[in-house]
């Protein structure tokens, strides 16, 4: 019988292998590649290491086995979800502000140092086992340039004051977290090091394809990282150049001393025969501020002695103003206009003198100042049922979009250094829309126009007094493009009882004082008004 393993005898009997290995090679185990077998993809290239160190490729030789690198990998990962929480409560106070997180200018540059800081954290984790040089090198370009961002709001009092508290923090905390993602990086890169000596021998100098992927993508990442840095720090020093700019009149604290309002008033108070005062103009703007617009024609109105004297101020986010918590409404603005000019001790009556979306809160202005009101001018003013223009989604997710971006300054540092735009461009002439305020402003109006403040215009078009005098101008082109237009410049007529006049300027755009005729029209029908 044979054996099931095989018998001295049988290999005694055997016929002799002449492919046998001799000198003791026999030995080797019999799971080993035979020596006459082509090497395939599982042939080893080298002889198992018998020196004690693992292989620099082996899943044990990492940074993760030192507490320390483990411990920086967790307080990143704690960073990062602070981070992410003061993110989204930024992002809802752009919409509704949380109480004490005012921000008295447009918010939109903390939620971009914010940004940042995610993403440089983000970079830092999904790349913290691959440490580099360039991810070094990079990362303390930005935490340069966010210094100097710190350095640039504290120094200058006007952004200071602007920003805040909330984005003073932001941008403290983006500098931190830069210098922080930099040395964890380095300290990653000492616990590789340390590692690969405890268990392979050397430190390795070679790296695997994937770790070449991870250096490249970080490295690209960090660069446009850099490029964002060096686009707010233009802008940034764009608004510290812009805040050296005077404004007339005065800045008064309304609303509790959240935010300020800029006010100006032209013009010396005068008397009638009777010993009453004479009418003051008050200007409420448009689209834009004031002073790009009308304001500069109203000016040479009251120089030619058509008007006595005039005043103006710009709508929280517009001009020299702050911007105002959110929600906004046209009622909460003209709120603030009635505290600022109690404060600066202005007194009616009042001819008020408003052009495009001002009308709106120019009549509620009125309602609420019955028998302070000497008049209403409206200049190719927004009809009610209208307001839905300005209140539509798409408007209002445009204009979130493009407050976002405007940290980076595209079109303000294009227009600084292409179009050579000066600083009265950018605060209240044709850049001023292009600021983060006014986005801001624009934004909060789109969000509440279709609610409250149409409940507002439309509760004061029933409280108005039906003695008060009303002007209408209208321009012709927009009459041209549009019936319904038409339609509710008529239906403005019907304000009060007392229509002193209703003039369509023929070939005026919707900005009828930048037409001769225009500008005609309306001196001598403000005139008239005045006189009354």
């Amino acid at each position: 019988m044979v054996s099931l393993w095989g018998s001295k005898s049988d290999n005694e009997h055997s016929k002799p292998d002449d492919d046998a290995p001799r000198n003791g090679e026999g030995s080797r185990p019999n799971s080993r590649q035979p020596l006459d077998q082509d090497p395939d993809e599982r042939t080893r290239l080298l002889p198992p290491r018998n020196d004690g160190f693992l292989d620099p490729d082996d899943p044990a030789v990492s940074p993760y086995n030192l507490w320390s690198v483990r411990a920086l990998r967790y307080f990143s990962v704690i960073f990062l979800v602070i981070t992410f929480l003061w993110w989204v409560l930024l992002l809802v106070s752009l919409f509704v502000s949380p109480p004490k997180m005012n921000a008295r200018g447009s918010g939109f540059f903390d939620f971009s140092y914010t940004t940042l800081t995610a993403g440089n954290l983000l970079v830092a984790i999904l790349f913290f086992s691959s440490p580099s040089k360039a991810l070094q090198i990079s990362g303390g370009i930005v935490a340069v340039i966010l210094l100097v961002n710190m350095i640039v709001i504290l120094a200058v009092a006007r952004l200071r004051f602007e920003e805040g508290a909330v984005g003073i923090a932001s941008v403290v905390w983006a500098t931190v977290i830069a210098l922080y993602n930099v040395l964890a990086d380095r300290a990653v890169q000492w616990g590789k090091k340390e590692e690969e000596e405890r268990l392979t021998g050397r430190q390795e100098n070679r790296r695997t394809l994937r770790e070449w992927c991870a250096v490249l993508t970080s490295f690209v990442i960090m660069i446009i990282l850099i490029i964002v840095t060096i686009l707010l720090t233009a802008t940034l020093i764009l608004r510290s150049r812009d805040a050296s700019l005077e404004a007339p009149g005065e800045r008064y604290y309304v609303d509790g001393s959240k935010y300020q309002v800029h006010l100006a008033c032209v013009g010396n108070v005068t008397y009638n025969d009777d010993g009453k005062r004479n009418p003051t103009v008050l200007l409420e703007a448009g689209e834009d501020p004031v002073e790009g617009t009308f304001e500069p024609f109203i000016y040479t109105t009251y120089k030619n002695g058509t008007i006595p004297r005039y005043c103006y101020w710009d709508r929280p986010g517009f001009g020299w103003s702050d911007n105002a918590p959110s929600p906004y409404s046209a009622g909460m603005n003209e709120a603030a206009l009635s505290e600022a000019l109690a404060i600066a001790g202005e007194q009616g009556p009042w001819v008020l003198v408003s052009a495009g979306v001002g009308g709106i809160y120019s009549r509620i202005f009125a309602s609420r100042k019955v028998k302070d009101i000497h008049g209403i001018f409206l200049i190719d003013t927004l009809h009610e049922d209208l307001i839905y223009t300005i209140a539509s989604p798409g408007r209002g997710f445009v204009l979130w979009a493009r407050g976002i971006i405007s940290p980076l300054g595209f079109d303000r540092l294009a227009g600084a250094i292409t179009k050579r735009r000066t600083r009265e461009d950018r605060v209240y002439g044709r850049s001023a829309y292009q600021s983060g305020k006014y986005i801001k402003a624009k934004l909060q109006e789109n969000l509440v126009a279709d609610s409250l403040s149409k409940s507002e215009v439309s509760q004061a078009r029933t409280v108005q007094s039906k003695k008060t005098p009303v002007t209408v101008i209208t321009s012709g082109i927009e009459v041209g493009k549009s019936d319904d237009w038409y339609r509710k410049q008529e239906d403005l007529t019907r304000l009060t009882k007392n229509l002193l006049s209703w003039d369509v300027v023929n070939a005026a755009p919707h900005e009828v004082w930048r037409t001769l005729e225009g500008r005609t029209v309306i001196e001598n029908r403000l005139g008239e008004m005045v006189r009354r």
